[in-house]
C-alpha cells in the first residue's frame, strides 16, 4: 500500500474514531492530547499511524469502523505497516 492512500484510511479511522463517544475519551487519554491537538496533528503521518496502532488494539474496533466505511477488515493493518514506525522487526 502506498502512503497516501494509508494515511487516507487512517484519517477515515480517525473521523471515526472521534464520532464514537466512548472510545474517543479513551483515545485521548492513551495518547494524553486534547481533541483540539488531535485535529493539529491530523496531518502527520506518524500521528496517524499512532491512530491505527490504537485501534487495531481491539478487533471490535476494527470491525466497527471497517464496517461504518465499508473497508476489508485487513486494510487498517496494511496501512498502519505502510505509515512510520509500522514496519515489522525483523528478528534474522
Amino acid at each position: 500500500m502506498k502512503a497516501e492512500r494509508a494515511e487516507t484510511v487512517a484519517l477515515q479511522a480517525l473521523g471515526w474514531l472521534a464520532g464514537q463517544e466512548e472510545l474517543f475519551p479513551l483515545f485521548l487519554g492513551a495518547t494524553g492530547a486534547s481533541a483540539t491537538q488531535v485535529a493539529a496533528a491530523a496531518g502527520e503521518p506518524a500521528f496517524l499511524g499512532a491512530v491505527l496502532d490504537f485501534l487495531l488494539q481491539d478487533d471490535a474496533w476494527i470491525v466497527g469502523f471497517c464496517d461504518a466505511a465499508g473497508l476489508d477488515y485487513g486494510l487498517p493493518m496494511q496501512a498502519r505497516a505502510a505509515l512510520p514506525g509500522g514496519a515489522l522487526p525483523h528478528w534474522t
